[in-house]
Parts: C-alpha cells; sequence; structure tokens
C-alpha cells in the first residue's frame, strides 16, 4: 500500500477522522511510538548501544516520544529523557507515566555521552520559528549532531513546517520517521529530513484518504510498466517521433532520443531543423532524422508512423515554431507529451492549446515558470502551491500536467494525484527536462488503454528519471550522460522489500 501526501491541515482532519470512526488518540500515539521504536531498533542498534536520549516537547509529538522510550527500553536500551516541559495532553501524560512505571527510563536536564538522539519536540501541527526552551533544545542537539551524534527525528523535524517545508531554526535530521503520512513539508525540505520512513498507524481506512495525493514507490511504478515480452520486435516496442533540435538546440533533441532509446522505444524518429541533422544523425546512429515536417506530405508521413509524438526539446520560441506544433497536433489525434518551447509558445494563451489537445491522452511537462507563464502566474506562486497549482488546469485541459520540481508532482485530468520525490540535485542541470521527456513519451507510447494512461505514465517516467540519477550517487561530477547510463539499472531493479509496517522509505542523498 503507497503512502499518500498531505498539509498539516489534511493530517489533523483525517486523524479526527480515524479517531471519529472508532480509534482513540492514545492507540494512535501508541501505534506511533512502537512504529518508531521498531525501526530505530533495527536501523540504528549500533548507535543505540551507548544510550539513546530522547527530547520531549509538551505535546503529542512528546507522547510519541514517551512511547518509543518505554518501547526502547523494554528492547534493553538505556533510554534518558530530557523534557522542555511537562506534557498537556490526556494522552501524551499517560505514556509518560507509563514510561516512567515499567521501565528504567529516567528523567534527565543534559544528555550524556549517547550517540543516537531521539528529536521528538514538535510535530505536525506546529507552525512558526520555534521558541523558548524549544529553540534551546534545538540548539542544543544541533550542536550534538555536529559532534557526530546521530539524530532521529519523529513525524517532521522539529522546526520544519509540516506543509510548506520552511525550516528556519528547525533540526537537521539523519533520518525522519513520519506517521500515516508523507507530510508535504518533508518531501520539499528533504535536505534537513535525512532519510525519510513513513509508518503505518492505521489511517488508511477512512475516506478522505483517498483524495490525497499518492507518493509513488519503486512498488507502485514497476506494476504499471508496461513489460516487453521475449518475442518482441521494433515495432511491438513502439515508434516514437521527437519534434525539436532548431539551429544550435540539436543537443535537446538528442537528449530526449536517448532517454527514449534507453526506455526502450523500438523506433526513433527525429525531426529537427536542417542544420541539426547532421549533429543528431552522428549522435544517434538508432535515430531515424528528418527535417522538420513542414509540408502537408511530410506532416502526412510523421503522423502515419507515430504511436506518441513529443513535442519542444529544442524547439525555439516563434511564430513559426508555434505554426508548426499547431499543424501537427491537428493532423495527429494520438498519444502526445509537450514540453520546453512547445509549452512556451502559447505562454499566456492555454486556451488555444486545450482546443489543440482535446480528445486524446497528452502530459505538458512545464517546469514552475513555464507553468506559471502558461497560467498567467509568478513562478514563485506555482512553487508555493505545487500540490495543488495543477488540479483545475488538468481538469480543463484534459491533459496530465507533470510539474517538475522537487517533489514532482502530476496532476491527472480526473483529479488524482502522484507525487514522486525520486531524484538528486544532478538532474539540477540543463537538459534535464529532455532525457525525462523522452522517457515519459517512450511509456505513452507503450502503456496499454486505461484510466490515467497519460497520467501513470509522467508518473512512472519521474520516478524513473530520478531513481536514475540516485543510482549516480554523487551530484558534483554528474552529468547527464551518467544518468543516461544508469537507466538501465533504474528501469530493472526489483523493489525493496519494506520492514513490516512501513509505507514508504526515501533515500538520503547530497
Amino acid at each position: 500500500m503507497a503512502a499518500r501526501v498531505a498539509s498539516a491541515e489534511e493530517t489533523i482532519a483525517i486523524e479526527r477522522a480515524t479517531i471519529d470512526s472508532g480509534t482513540p488518540s492514545a492507540e494512535l500515539m501508541r501505534r506511533a511510538g512502537q512504529r518508531a521504536a521498531t525501526l530505530i531498533a533495527s536501523k540504528y542498534e549500533k548507535a543505540a548501544r551507548n544510550g539513546v536520549v530522547i527530547y520531549a516537547g509538551p505535546g503529542n509529538n512528546g507522547g510519541d516520544g514517551w512511547v518509543v522510550a518505554e518501547a526502547l527500553s523494554k528492547s534493553g536500551f538505556q533510554v534518558r529523557m530530557i523534557e522542555t516541559a511537562p506534557p498537556r495532553s490526556a494522552e501524551a501524560i499517560s505514556a509518560k507515566d507509563s514510561a516512567l512505571k515499567m521501565t528504567g527510563v529516567r528523567i534527565e536536564k543534559d544528555p550524556g555521552d549517547e550517540r543516537l538522539i531521539v528529536d521528538a519536540l514538535l510535530g505536525t501541527g506546529s507552525s512558526g520559528a520555534p521558541r523558548g526552551d524549544i529553540a534551546s533544545a534545538i540548539s542544543e542537539i544541533e550542536k550534538l549532531r555536529s559532534a557526530g551524534v546521530t539524530v532521529v527525528s519523529l513525524d517532521v523535524p522539529s522546526g520544519l513546517d509540516a506543509t510548506t517545508g520552511v525550516h528556519e531554526g528547525s533540526v537537521s535530521a539523519d533520518s525522519t520517521i513520519s506517521f500515516g503520512l508523507a507530510k508535504r513539508g518533508i518531501l520539499v525540505a528533504r535536505e534537513v529530513c535525512g532519510a525519510i520512513s513513513i509508518v503505518d498507524i492505521g489511517l488508511s481506512a477512512v475516506d478522505p484518504m483517498s483524495r490525497l495525493p499518492l507518493l509513488v514507490d519503486d512498488e507502485w511504478a514497476h506494476s504499471r510498466i508496461p513489460s516487453i515480452p521475449v518475442d518482441a520486435h521494433k515495432g511491438t516496442r513502439k515508434r516514437l517521433a521527437v519534434v525539436g533540435g532548431s539551429s544550435g538546440m540539436a543537443g535537446a533533441a538528442i537528449l530526449s532520443g536517448q532517454g527514449a532509446l534507453r526506455s526502450g522505444i523500438g523506433l526513433l524518429d527525429i525531426y529537427c531543423e536542417q542544420e541539426s541533422i547532421v549533429s543528431i544523425h552522428a549522435a544517434m546512429p538508432a535515430a531515424i532524422v528528418h527535417p522538420w515536417p513542414e509540408s502537408p506530405e511530410a506532416i502526412a508521413s510523421l503522423v502515419e508512423k507515430a504511436d506518441c509524438v513529443a513535442l519542444g526539446p529544442g524547439l525555439g520560441k516563434n511564430d513559426d515554431t508555434r505554426r508548426l506544433v499547431e499543424r501537427i497536433l491537428i493532423a495527429w489525434s494520438g498519444s502526445v507529451v509537450l514540453d520546453a518551447d512547445a509549452l512556451n509558445v502559447f505562454e499566456g494563451d492555454l486556451a488555444s492549446l486545450v482546443k489543440l489537445l482535446e480528445g486524446r491522452d497528452a502530459v505538458l511537462t512545464p517546469h514552475p515558470a513555464e507553468m506559471g507563464r502558461l497560467l498567467g502566474l509568478e513562478t514563485a506562486e506555482v512553487v508555493t502551491n505545487r500540490f495543488d497549482i495543477g488540479v483545475a488546469a488538468a481538469e480543463d485541459s484534459g491533459a496530465s500536467i507533470l510539474l517538475k520540481g522537487s517533489p514532482t508532482v502530476v496532476f491527472a485530468p480526473g483529479g488524482a494525484r502522484f507525487v514522486c520525490a525520486s531524484g538528486t540535485a544532478a538532474l539540477a542541470t540543463g537538459g534535464s527536462g529532455d532525457v525525462l521527456t523522452g522517457i515519459v513519451a517512450t511509456l505513452l507510447a507503450q502503456m496499454p488503454e486505461g484510466e490515467d494512461r497519460a497520467a501513470h505514465a509522467a508518473a512512472c517516467g519521474a520516478f524513473i528519471h530520478g531513481r536514475a540519477a540516485e543510482r549516480c550517487r554523487f551530484v558534483r561530477g554528474i552529468t547527464l550522460e551518467d544518468v543516461l547510463q544508469a537507466l538501465p539499472v533504474a528501469w530493472n531493479e526489483r523493489p525493496v522489500s519494506l520492514p513490516a509496517g512501513t509505507l514508504a522509505e526515501l533515500e538520503r542523498h547530497a
């Protein structure tokens, strides 16, 4: 079961719905603390041998910390508690009383020589910069982490806004264990969250869950990526036409084509400006390279051959390229992926693009600035509202929208949303989106008909693109050639078996 992604407000509403449906709040706290303790004991056993210090705040996040303290103590670990204030809620008070009565947990003012810290100061409901004793405790945790102590945060790193990811004055964790849902903020601010685990605490049965974005993981993606049969030939692996590569921008079409070839496309046609033909031929002997289809006969030839058309990589933005895009979309009624300049030529005129896309599977792949141009919004507004900004546009256009970024969010016309948090900053370089276009277009060409076909192609493509970057391990020294070389591993790796009760795990990458 894949994890869902939620804001702080959505998390609180779903927890309330779970409680109203018959699960006591204290039971949710018990499940959260015990799941966290199990992960901590298994992943950080070596660090915990010298004892564990848990910083507990006065709210329910502190109550989770007390449950963790009791569970770890019963497992044989020495646990020291540091309270910034006594617990306030009945559930947290009960958790503290149980830990002190049933175990050797002790309350101290200062940490000792422990090598593992559990941060249970502030949870999902907190907002604003930490203050007072909480801020002092965070400062102390940060000093200990700088000295080599491992820090595990419960639900969110204390001081991080669970909705926005703003984290001024927050804990910087080596690992974050999020309860029931992947909080939006930890996906935005992964640099202070470390490795992320989402553990099941029994929220899945309540109705609002199904309306939340789904966090794409390897099991979900690989279950939807179409297999290539043993008796496949180039025709069954489908044919892709990439239209781009204007003079001086042949590289964009090359990268898109290489992304498609390394994703399993059977036949690849590149349509480019005349000046780019030789360089594209030299870079990709497997591709069939043509000049841009400007005559009716050339356009007819393109649409007769293709299973999917990708428009935009290195196309250029001018009246001529807009007319080229329009003529192809009028003649071709099949699946399309529009990227870069194929979107930019419709700046401020999304309505015209919508008319051209009507009645087909389509994926638009804007980055935030391109999304802003299409919608007439500032880039900052798109970034701030990245989890919601494409809902209406996808519904109105009938196209799936892949909004690039960290994380990437895919919006389906029917309202479904998919969040892809794979990837590293190695993808933050020119041409990365062109590789992604080739990957997504290949999947769209090969995927069988079905609901949200285009959105699934986009989500799976974004996930694999990110996994290839992760397989490169580093950021500095990595080029898109390395990412392309890593695609075979990303496509063919087997889904990881997660610990019992774990919904998803995200690796930490520098």
